[in-house]
């Protein structure tokens, strides 16, 4: 038995090993199209180098170009990135402020859940910027429309993620006030219902959370009149004592059934 016990063990540990070794970055696969200038450029502070990337991907992820020497990233302005899923071309870009030197150029992605950043590929280069580098006036058709449709997806999907989260702050509130009025129905109804129903000192008992809630509204309300801005936080009220109303109740059918009352 005990034996067995132990297999099932290594069997399951060995599936587990799998399934957190199994990297997210396995998913997405990018590879540099193209540079923008050319390797072994020598550029002015401020300029500029664009990367064009083929990427394929079975997770929804973000792509970047980052620049690095000796191993270190290199400070550097850098683009932004919308959601990219699926096959397609992806702009990356960076530019030193600085005089300085790159040798390596690393495609790093972020995305899943939990969110991460990881390295996908890297490509060596020899690229320069210096006070007598190139500003790169004149640029290959490509980047234009590269950032050109990078900006418009990430504009729309700006646009869509703010539209989504609109419309569930209104259902949030929305959800809240139906709460609050079936709480508020409940905590009134019920225990009147059990009242008019039950006898002796049941019927007492049920006449509490009743009175407990006739009392919580007629505060607000008679408060209210005096200064409107004495009950703001008043759903909330109706919230903690309805419940508190139906919980009294129930805890009495409960009583009422273990005695084995009718």
């Amino acid at each position: 038995m005990d034996t067995i016990l132990q297999s099932l063990w290594r069997v399951l540990a060995l599936i587990a090993a799998f399934a957190f070794a199994t990297p997210l970055w396995a998913d997405t696969q990018v590879s540099i199209g193209d540079l923008e200038p050319a390797d072994r450029s020598v550029l002015a502070p401020g300029a500029s180098v664009y990367v064009l990337m083929n990427y394929e991907t079975d997770v929804s992820v973000k792509l970047w170009a980052r620049p690095y020497a000796n191993g270190v990233e290199v400070p550097a302005l850098s683009n932004a990135s919308p959601q990219y899923t699926g096959a397609g071309e992806a702009l990356g870009w960076f530019a030193l402020s600085e005089a300085g030197s790159v040798d390596e150029i690393r495609i790093k992605a972020g995305g899943g859940d939990p969110y991460r950043e990881w390295l996908v590929t890297s490509v060596p280069v020899r690229l320069e910027w210096n006070a007598e580098g190139q500003t790169l006036d004149s640029k290959a058709a490509w980047v234009d429309e590269m950032s050109q449709a990078q900006t418009a997806q990430i504009t729309a999907q700006a646009r869509h993620a703010s539209e989504s989260g609109g419309a569930m702050d209104g259902l949030i509130p929305a959800g809240f006030l139906v709460l609050v009025g079936g709480l508020l129905i409940g905590g009134i109804a019920l225990p009147l219902r059990s009242a008019i129903r039950w006898r002796g000192g049941w019927r007492i008992a049920a006449f509490a959370p009743l009175g407990l809630m006739g009392f919580v509204i007629l505060r607000i309300v008679v408060d209210t009149a005096i200064d409107p801005t004495s009950h703001n936080l008043w759903p909330f009220e109706i919230l903690m004592f309805g419940t508190a109303a139906i919980a009294i109740v129930v805890a009495l059918r409960i009583a009422r059934r273990i005695l084995g009352v009718r």
